[in-house]
Parts: C-alpha cells; structure tokens; sequence
C-alpha cells in the first residue's frame, strides 16, 4: 500500500506544464481532502527536479510556499506559459 507522501507526490508529477491544482485537490487526490496541509508540508520537504510542487498553490489564488523561493516558483510558472489564469485554478484543474 502506498503511503500517503507517495501518493501525493504521484499526483503532483501528473499536473500538465502550465496549468496549476490547489494544496486541497492534491489532498483530494491523493486519498484525504482534508489533510492538504500535509501536502504542503510533503511539498515542502521535496527537493527532487521532477516533482513540479511549482504547480501547487492556494485556493485562494495565492501561490503558497516554495521551498527554492516564491521569486523561482514565480519564474518556473512563467516559463511554463503559467500567467494569472493559472493561480486561480478552476475546480477539477488538471487531470491526474
């Protein structure tokens, strides 16, 4: 059985370059809605590149922490084509 930091971060590798979920969805997908600070504090910890915890903001539209800075998550979304729209991710955003 998967652990739930396995789980969360599973979901985090499927969200699409350039599109944004919220801390609450990744909890929702991973198995518990209601453990999305969990989920920051998983995002946290992670150092691994190809983990995109870039991807993951507030829903409320805030981006949320970053743990190489909010300036680098700022320019990562950017890179990816990520502009306003994307951190005010719509209910479902991206698939995964």
């Amino acid at each position: 059985m998967k652990s739930f930091k396995a789980k969360v971060l599973t979901v985090v590798t499927k969200i699409p370059k350039g599109e944004t979920v919220t801390y609450k969805e990744v909890a929702s997908r991973a198995g518990n809605k209601n453990a999305y600070r969990a989920v920051g504090n998983i995002l946290r910890s992670n150092y691994h590149p190809n983990i995109p915890c870039h991807r993951v903001v507030g829903s409320n539209g805030r981006l949320g922490g970053y743990n190489r800075g909010v300036k680098r998550k700022i320019i990562l979304l950017q890179k990816e084509g990520c502009l306003l729209s994307c951190l005010y991710p719509r209910a479902g955003g991206a698939e995964g």
